[in-house]
């Protein structure tokens, strides 16, 4: 029987461990909507949100790089996205039929599958950093409305005066849609009609682990109290052992197909590739029920999808390479692999 002395042994353990961690290279994907159309996309928005979406890519990967959690990465490309105006989140987001910006948010612990979850808040700056708290602070998943700015404030989470969330792009873009409404007629911007904006991130940590976060404010002129997918977990946002998602998208029919959670039980239980099962569900699923819309997920190998069936999607991802990559159409093609 060979046996090892403990210098040899020593060396093997080491030689191990170096394999092990080479074998798992942090990666995220963020996005920051689906529904782009092409042809009223200016060159200076275009150019901003490219910026904004290296800057989020590039602040949530830092994380990663230094050894941070996914969860952390995942919260901090968020944030950049909620606090910049060209994105349906935080600062930025669109009114609801009375005239105000109403936040939802979740994120998801893939290793765990903890979850927090806030929807219909008001004064809460940057909603990720809610949910997130949710998720550390409290045995709860989901929180509404004013309990949950209560809670935000117990636990010092920033708030702000309703009035840092409103841009005039959003509020004519609310009256466009109420007149319209009035005369009965279609509404003739495609963000207002199509219901997209929302921004998300997933990311799979040197542990191995993965995390999904998502952030929106729902649909212009949305009444009742309208809650949409993003902060429902399985729905617009989940992640476990095997793959993270975060959907944008027609809310409705991502609640009805629980678009993120099935994405993931075809990673893990049927053991489809995850490109196969994200396009299964963002364009055969969701467009048989009559929406549209896109997604982005990650799997545990690193592999990255991005599916989505609009002109467009704002995306950017840090892979295996190491390098950040920003696009917007179809055209551009995702470097996943």
């Amino acid at each position: 029987m060979n046996r090892l002395n403990p210098l040899g042994a020593a060396i093997l353990l080491a030689t191990s461990c170096a394999v092990t961690a080479a074998e798992t290279r942090p990666v995220l994907v963020i996005h920051g909507g689906a529904g782009v159309v092409r042809s009223d996309m200016t060159a200076t928005i275009e150019a901003d949100v490219r910026a904004a979406l290296l800057k989020a890519v590039n602040a949530g990967y830092a994380e990663l790089k230094s050894g941070k959690p996914a969860l952390d990465a995942v919260t901090a490309a968020i944030t950049v996205l909620e606090d910049d105006p060209n994105f349906n989140a935080g600062k930025g987001a669109v009114f609801t039929h009375d005239g105000h910006n109403e936040l939802d948010s979740a994120i998801m612990d893939g290793s765990t599958l903890k979850a927090g979850a806030i929807a219909g808040v008001r004064t809460v700056r940057n909603p990720i950093l809610l949910a997130r708290s949710v998720m550390e602070k409290s045995p709860h998943v989901m929180m509404a409305g004013r309990g949950a700015e209560d809670f935000a404030k117990a636990n010092g989470i920033t708030l702000v005066e309703p009035a840092y969330f409103r841009t005039e792009r959003r509020w004519q873009q609310l009256q466009k849609a109420l007149a319209e409404e009035k005369a009965g007629v279609a509404h003739a911007d495609p963000e207002t009609a199509k219901h997209f904006g929302t921004v998300g991130a997933v990311a799979l940590d040197r542990s191995g682990h993965l995390a999904a976060g998502t952030s929106t404010g729902g649909m212009t002129n949305k009444r009742f109290g309208r809650i949409g997918d993003s902060p429902v977990i399985g729905a617009g946002t989940y992640a476990d052992a095997n793959c993270a998602v975060s959907g944008t998208g027609w809310g409705e029919f991502y609640l009805r197909t629980v678009a993120a959670h099935s994405i993931c039980m075809r990673v893990g239980l049927l053991k489809q590739p995850l490109a196969e099962a994200a396009a299964q569900v963002i364009n055969k699923d969701i467009p048989k029920l009559g929406g549209d819309g896109g997604a982005i997920a990650l799997a545990a190998d690193g592999s990255m999808a991005m599916p989505f069936n609009t002109d467009g999607m704002f995306r950017a991802w840090v892979g295996a390479d190491g390098v950040a990559h920003v696009a917007i159409y179809a055209d551009e093609g995702d470097l996943a692999d």
